[in-house]
């Protein structure tokens, strides 16, 4: 193994960039080439089909299956005329990853050979194993139908030679066994609650859409240095491994030049994406050694989150082509900043109004104060559970790592918007009468002046950051499905809504005139969601105090955080807004624990396994030599002589003892803790005892893995150090 390392390493060095083929024409002219987007629609479809279609998509109104026949023949038309010969309903089962079953065209022609056929039922429907993913129990292996469904409003695409077509994923009997479904329900929710508000300020607004830009970061491995980790391999990050003399602490990466391996990789990735429909735009050095990041323009929220799925698989292909590898865990390499996926998340009218952007008169700034008051009630509601809606196994190395936003959801608003909020709230109700009708330019109104793009700088600490015209969910996880998320969000902020209006409606059926009605809410609003609002330092051991005096959940234990999805308040909001009931969330919170328990029990199993057959035999090996040292150095010289030369080496030889002593108990240990969890029944039980009791013994075994590779005879280490992982590219 050790030779191993030292021919990984030889290999990396030697590798160059690999060449990177430039389609003709600008991004712009093969930009979607391949996705059935409208402009094919609208040349393989007749135009009455086009038109419904266009209307299901836009509206959200009901498919007209008659038209599925027409629409399938269209779409492998253009798909047949672009070399395609499989299709597959592509979905995202509750693994954090997307699933395809692969068919072909063929079909008997009845004489004997075959024919290319795809109807609309093939399209709309199919029936994978419902069993075979994660479900909670809502399926047994002896009821395996599940059905996956075409989900029109994201466009089909081409992989390869298989056309991919979006779908949602559903039991037999009807619930949600993916992240797609909810959240089209979602979305449909926040739609519904948003644009009842919106007509407070503008009557003609029909539709609201909830818009996403995730941020995806990421961390670069040559591939050979990965294959020579088994932990990278099995669990997607290092389980040990000492720090690197030099990694981030000169700040030397973020924003610097891109390696020439990797910007290869980069423009490669860019070209695919493009032609997937992906507006990839920003690309950049992130601020860990061989960690990048990925950005987008902002998508419709349903679309942007089927991208961010796709182009983690793309990546993940792309990168093996450049001899890389991607690791999307978290935390990855300790001791350097972890991966996130930033969720930038705002709402807009059919209209063109950007509900999360201030304005110049008093209209659009109330309605920018609404809207952005509700949302601040919904966050702190639901604090909690928007917490668990980030919470892995994986992102809890992360969250409040100095690197990442704490494990307590706080929104930071920054000094002018804060002012303004501020002034409403300690206004007196009588004030907001004087309000009664007034249009257009009002900058003299104290109440509601000109609302400026916050200028305030940035606070990295918050989780959920007001940032000019959006809000920035920063604790979302990098390999996470934005989708678990935004359910959450969209489904907490739709409520949320709905209550706001009824509140309003209740005052002005009372007699207050509308816009004092609205600003009477939102100053009620203002004193309950208070605590909500921190602008402060999020990784203070003062803030976890103050949080916790606030209310606000301050539960780090992942199987814990994950009972928030189980409140009455959140299957309330849940039911009430038609995304998930009770059954489902139920379902989903056993998958959550049960994924929870079997990273941590995977992870355990490949530390001990690594830490018994690698480390300690190799660190056992040079603990002999250096017995053998001793021992001749006596023979040599005398004693006296001899001891004083040998001090150092008796001293490494007693240090190795009590590390490997230590590794072997602990493992010992780890292994029977294991068994023990193993024996629960009940999957929140048993993911609550990994946590407590196997998790633990990872960083505790760690520790001494890690002293022991500062000792042991470079030559003689076996396993790739983090100055090859993070600094060979």
């Amino acid at each position: 193994m050790s030779t191993l390392r030292f021919k990984m390493v030889e290999t990396a060095f030697g590798k160059k960039p690999f060449p990177v083929e430039l389609p003709e024409g600008r991004p712009s002219e093969y930009y979607a080439m391949y996705v059935f987007n409208r402009e094919k629609m609208f040349k393989y479809l007749s135009a009455d089909v086009y038109a419904k279609l266009i209307n299901v998509i836009d509206t959200g109104s009901a498919l007209d299956r008659s038209i599925a026949d027409e629409v399938a023949a269209g779409m492998k038309r253009w798909a047949v005329e672009m070399g395609v010969t499989h299709y597959t309903h592509w979905f995202a089962p509750l693994t954090e990853g997307t699933a395809e079953k692969h068919d072909s065209f063929i079909e008997h022609d009845g004489k004997g050979g075959v024919i290319e056929e795809f109807t609309g039922k093939l399209l709309v429907q199919q029936e994978p194993d419902a069993s075979s993913f994660p479900n909670g129990g809502i399926r047994n292996t002896f009821e395996a139908r599940g059905y996956s469904a075409w989900d029109p409003s994201s466009p089909a695409f081409i992989i390869d030679d298989t056309l991919c077509i979006p779908t949602i994923f559903i039991a037999y009997t009807g619930e949600s066994l993916d992240y797609k479904a909810p959240l089209l329900k979602a979305l449909r929710a926040v739609d519904k609650a948003a644009v009842e508000v919106c007509r407070y300020f503008n009557p003609e607004v029909k539709k609201v859409c909830a818009y996403l830009g995730w941020e995806q970061e990421y961390f670069l491995v040559d591939e050979g240095l990965y294959a020579a980790r088994p932990d990278l391999l099995l669990t997607g990050r290092t389980l040990m491994g000492h720090d690197s003399a030099k990694n981030q602490q000169l700040e030397d990466h973020y924003f610097g030049a891109i390696p020439t391996r990797v910007a290869a990789f980069m423009k490669d990735l860019e070209i695919e994406a493009l032609k997937l429909g992906i507006p990839v735009k920003t690309r950049h050095n992130e601020v860990a050694p061989n960690q990048f990041e990925l950005a987008p323009i902002f998508e419709e929220c349903n679309l942007a989150n089927d991208h961010n799925m796709l182009i983690m698989s793309l990546m993940r292909k792309i990168a093996r082509n450049h001899g890389f590898r991607v690791l999307l865990h978290e935390k990855p390499f300790k001791g350097v900043n972890g991966s996130g996926k930033h969720n930038n998340w705002s709402l807009g009218t059919d209209t063109g109004l950007a509900l999360m952007s201030p304005g110049k008169d008093f209209t659009s700034n109330l309605r920018f104060v609404t809207f952005i008051v509700n949302t601040l009630m919904a966050v702190y509601r639901h604090n909690g559970l928007l917490k668990a809606s980030i919470a892995s196994a994986s992102n809890a190395h992360r969250l409040g790592a100095n690197e990442a936003p704490p494990a307590i959801i706080s929104s930071f608003l920054g000094t002018q918007l804060s002012s303004v909020l501020k002034h409403i709230e300690e206004s007196e109700p009588e004030s907001f009468q004087s309000l009664s009708g007034k249009t257009g330019m009002k900058l003299d109104i104290p109440q509601i002046p000109e609302i400026l793009v916050d200028n305030t700088d940035r606070n990295r600490t918050s989780p959920f950051a007001f940032t000019g015209n959006r809000f920035e969910f920063r604790a979302v996880g990098s390999e996470a499905n934005c989708a678990s998320a935004m359910i959450v969000l969209n489904s907490a902020v739709a409520e949320q809504l709905t209550e706001f209006k009824k509140a309003v409606d209740g005052k002005i059926a009372g007699g207050e005139e509308k816009n004092s009605a609205i600003l009477s809410v939102i100053r009620e609003y203002l004193k309950i969601c208070k605590p909500i609002h921190f602008d402060g330092n999020g990784y203070s051991d003062e803030w976890k105090e103050e949080a916790a005096r606030r209310g606000l959940d301050c539960e780090t234990s992942v199987p814990l955080i994950y009972d928030s999805y189980l409140s009455e308040d959140s299957i309330r909001m849940f039911e009430s807004t038609g995304v998930m009931n009770r059954k489902e969330l139920e379902a989903r919170n056993e998958v959550k624990w049960e994924t929870y328990t079997k990273k941590i029990q995977i992870e355990a199993r490949v530390l001990g396994d690594l830490a018994l057959n690698h480390i300690v035999p190799v660190a056992t090996k040079y603990q002999s030599t250096l017995i053998d040292n001793v021992y001749k150095m006596h023979e040599i010289f005398p004693k006296d002589k001899a001891d004083k030369l040998t001090v150092r080496n008796i001293e490494l030889i007693e240090a190795i003892a009590s590390h490997t002593a230590f590794i072997k108990e602990h493992v010992d240990k780890m292994v029977e803790a294991r068994k023990v969890a193993n024996r629960i029944a009940d999957e929140r039980e048993k993911a609550i005892a990994y946590h407590d009791t196997v998790f633990p013994a990872l960083d505790e075994i760690r520790y001494h893995i890690d002293k022991l590779e500062l000792i042991v005879d470079d030559q003689m280490w076996t396993l790739p150090k983090y100055r090859e992982l993070l600094f060979i590219r």
